[in-house]
């Protein structure tokens, strides 16, 4: 894997990551906000980010200690504006098309979940938190993906999953440890994140308004889409089609 970046943070600044897509098992957002291992702390110096997971997760014995070793906290509303109210620099990563994004994960397609994506908008804006948007090259070829017809009963079955739960999980095929054909593991694919310049926001007291989340909405996806528009020769070459913001 490896991070590219695009523009400089503030310190005096918080900001909200809004990595993209999510894949399968969103390997490159773990990688990027959740370890050491594409040196981000040296890439921005002083900036501390937490990348952010469903609630159940942390129940879960065991993987919960494993979650909250790499950093990472609850998506809850209540834990994002703890974490950017915690001082300068502090900051949040949110894996924004969630578990419906999974579902349509295909090696050489960018599909994204993000046209009713208002949430994260909203916690910029009462928050006064910048908004960095994030897009991985690559991360959808790590695993094929089996999709299902809206109406077959293993899409149905996935969807209530999805209600009951908050996630879901395609079914989805990868590597071996001992062959390359069959298995868990992620295959051997480049992915390259890059980390796009930073949408600066002001500060909204109480609550906005629909055209102001529709307004910041709407730099947020220009910026994505021109993330995609700059790298995608370089980073996507084999591409079957280009970005589609499908829901």
């Amino acid at each position: 894997m490896t991070l590219i970046k695009e523009g400089e943070l503030e310190l005096s600044k918080n900001y909200i990551y809004g990595y993209h897509p999510h894949g399968v098992l969103s390997l490159g957002a773990f990688c990027t906000f959740g370890t050491e291992g594409l040196h981000f702390s040296k890439r921005f110096p002083g900036i501390k980010p937490r990348l952010l997971t469903l609630q159940t997760n942390f129940q879960l014995p065991f993987y919960r200690d494993y979650l909250m070793a790499h950093g990472l906290a609850s998506v809850s509303k209540e834990s994002c504006e703890h974490i950017l109210r915690s001082g300068e620099g502090n900051s949040i990563a949110i894996v924004i098309g969630g578990a419906q994004e999974s579902l349509t994960s295909k090696p050489g397609t960018l599909d994204l979940t993000l046209k009713k994506r208002l949430g994260f908008i909203k916690l910029a804006l009462v928050n006064g938190a910048s908004l960095v948007p994030t897009l991985a090259f690559g991360e959808n070829d790590l695993y094929d993906v089996y999709s299902a017809k809206s109406t077959s009963r293993m899409y149905q079955v996935q969807q209530l999953v999805k209600r009951q739960f908050g996630f879901t999980l395609p079914v989805f095929n990868g590597r071996g440890i001992f062959n390359y054909e069959y298995g868990f593991m992620p295959r051997r694919k480049p992915v390259y994140i890059v980390i796009g310049k930073p949408i600066h926001v002001e500060k909204v007291e109480g609550n906005p308004t629909v055209e102001q989340l529709q307004e910041l909405q709407k730099k947020y996806i220009d910026a994505v889409l021109a993330i995609w528009d700059k790298h995608k020769d370089q980073y996507a070459p084999a591409r079957k089609q280009e970005l589609r913001i499908i829901e």
